[in-house]
């Protein structure tokens, strides 16, 4: 049988080029989410939103995220991953310019939930396939490294533009992102899915835990506390992350500082996710795990005392690397539990609803400027995360 040449040249498939190519095509469906404080700053400056429904707004795009996370998991093993990628790239930039018209709250929050849907099942898609290279904690980490990268861009620039140019530069941005995105699609390698008793990479962390004939109840179990370990992460993290503009305004701070404290602490933050390129899991995942959620919440209970400028730079640039950190340890945790992409993808889903609720619980808590009580539950959060995380993750170290 003859193959036809392709008119592309393919990336290595377990490169960092490829590795690139495919956070890429991951961010593309969440960009939104790197520029959230952006997003819901730009909503009450540019279109006069209350922060509550700007908190809604971003909100609805996440949970819409989180269904579509839900639902693509039960097609990734039987669908064609690229052309679908193109389908549902060309549906987002669709979106972006429809949202360029809307200016009435609960009018934007159904089209941003249609938008996360589709973006959901982007990123989901993308999970399943970052599960089909040699280390995908490694491609998770790229992943970070980018979003903390353009999303340092996008808080640092937009909320600046949006009084000159209005919130269509936020949708405009979003679109071109998916567009830039669209045209890398043909130089990434086919990514079929890998047998799973090929022994790759996520067969060998799935007999970590167990075989699968004899102790399925305990994979269930640990599977469902790395689950857990990234919803409780994402929604403690974004909780505060979308309303640290608002923070730093009732704290005392100036927008300008705010908005260079911001921008600097996500570029030192992915710092992180270079740790996580570099080390992969040679240390395993249940240490990095450990000393960073311990910095993580010593970074969001330092935010009590934010109206000292310093501590308030510090506290984001620890919770910026950890984040970038914590995050491919947790989806390559979950990606170690089958080689299809299945438990990836709900590993995104998980993610994905967090980030939705974190932004929800703010929007409820931080009526009256009540922002210590967002950082008190966030710390809540964080404990938990570590209780349901640890667990799972020395299980796949143990062998190590």
């Amino acid at each position: 049988m003859s193959v036809a040449p392709r008119r592309f040249p393919t990336a290595a498939p377990d490169g960092l080029m490829a590795a690139l190519l495919l956070s890429f095509l991951a961010t593309a469906g969440i960009f939104y989410i790197n520029i959230m404080p952006a997003l819901v700053s730009g909503l009450v400056d540019g279109l006069h939103f209350s922060a509550r429904d700007a908190g809604l707004v971003g909100s609805a795009n996440v949970y819409g995220a989180a269904v579509g996370a839900l639902v693509i998991t039960f097609f990734v093993g039987h669908i064609a991953w690229r052309p679908t990628s193109v389908a549902m790239l060309c549906a987002l930039i669709a979106i972006d310019v429809v949202s360029l018209a809307i200016a009435s709250p609960w009018a934007l929050i159904a089209a941003r939930a249609v938008h996360g849907c589709v973006g959901g099942m982007l990123v989901g898609l993308a999970y399943s396939v970052f599960t089909r290279t040699r280390s995908p904690d490694r491609v998770f980490g790229v992943l970070l490294l980018l979003q903390f990268s353009v999303g340092s861009l996008g808080v640092y620039t937009l909320p600046r533009l949006v009084p000159l140019y209005g919130t269509s530069v936020l949708f405009v941005t979003l679109a071109g992102f998916s567009l830039v995105t669209l045209c890398m699609l043909p130089f990434l390698a086919p990514y079929p899915i890998r047998a799973a008793s090929g022994g790759g990479p996520a067969a060998r962390d799935t007999a970590a835990v167990g075989d699968p004939a004899a102790a399925p109840a305990r994979r269930r179990g640990l599977f469902m506390l790395a689950l857990a370990a990234l919803f409780l992460f994402q929604a403690s993290n974004m909780g505060l992350f979308s309303y640290i503009f608002e923070l730093g305004k009732e704290a005392g701070l100036d927008r300008g500082f705010t908005s260079s404290a911001v921008a600097t602490s996500t570029i030192v933050g992915a710092s992180g996710s270079l740790l996580v390129i570099v080390f992969a899991t040679r240390f395993g995942r249940a240490v990095p795990l450990a000393v960073a959620l311990i910095v993580t919440l010593a970074g969001i209970w330092a935010l009590h005392y934010s109206q000292y400028r310093a501590l308030f730079l510090l506290a984001n640039c620890a919770t910026g690397i950890t984040w970038s950190l914590v995050i491919p340890y947790l989806l390559g945790l979950c990606s170690a539990f089958d080689s299809t992409g299945r438990a990836a993808a709900l590993g995104g889903f998980a993610s994905k609803l967090g980030l939705a609720t974190g932004p929800l619980i703010g929007a409820l808590v931080q009526s009256g400027g009540r922002y210590g009580l967002l950082i008190n539950l966030s710390c809540v959060g964080i404990v938990l995360c570590a209780a349901a995380a640890l667990p799972s993750a020395r299980a796949t170290d143990r062998p190590r």
